[in-house]
């Protein structure tokens, strides 16, 4: 799993249903007086936000990053282990058979009943833990798209901008340096992240 581009994909995601969420909530709030914006042309503001900056910035990510690689190395490890003594339990089995290293037809079909459960219990384990680390993934998910909502829902009632843009890689070929509010809401969300995400979460 390319824990970096799953990381970037959340985050656009996120991204994408918060900024229009917000830009269209600060159009149904009174009218006060706003600070300078980036860029307005017929009373469009707009600007935009690196994405990358955030998943390699933002505190939140990642906390949450080291969390879920330590735990997918974990279970890589746990299933490896498995893997490897049924491949040696499977082996011995056919080395016997090839062999003729049965004493009985009892043992040979309990020897092989034996691998079948151990085979069984492999698959069991291998989507198991597949299931937990994707219940883990989309916790951070949505804690990610939870944490950037309230944050750009009170970042723009003073912005107050129409359209805030997801940067990432060339989707945006050419953005005017003055349109770029990454590092204001990197530090806003840095400033109001104030713990690592709970210890139960590292298994």
């Amino acid at each position: 799993m390319n824990k970096k581009n799953l990381f970037r994909t959340m985050a656009i995601a996120a991204f994408s249903a918060v900024m229009l969420s917000a830009c269209n909530s600060s159009d149904k709030m009174d009218e006060k007086p706003a600070a300078a914006q980036p860029v307005s042309t017929n009373g469009l503001k707009i600007a935009f936000i690196e994405v990358d900056s955030i998943m390699t910035q933002y505190n939140f990510c990642k906390d949450y990053q080291k969390i879920l690689e330590k735990r997918g190395n974990n279970i890589q490890s746990a299933l490896s282990t498995q893997e490897r003594n049924l491949e040696a339990a499977i082996n011995n089995f056919q080395k016997k058979v090839q062999n003729n290293g049965f004493s009985s037809q009892n043992e040979y079909e309990s020897q092989q009943a034996a691998i079948q459960r151990q085979q069984e219990q492999y698959v069991a384990a291998r989507d198991r833990l597949a299931s937990e680390l994707q219940s883990e993934t989309d916790k951070f998910n949505k804690a990610l798209h939870d944490s950037i909502q309230h944050f750009i829902e009170k970042y723009n009632k003073d912005k107050k901008f129409s359209l805030i843009l997801t940067k990432q890689g060339d989707n945006i070929l050419f953005g005017d340096k003055s349109l770029d509010v990454t590092a204001e809401v990197v530090a806003g969300l840095n400033k109001a992240y104030k713990t690592k995400p709970a210890e139960s979460t590292k298994k």
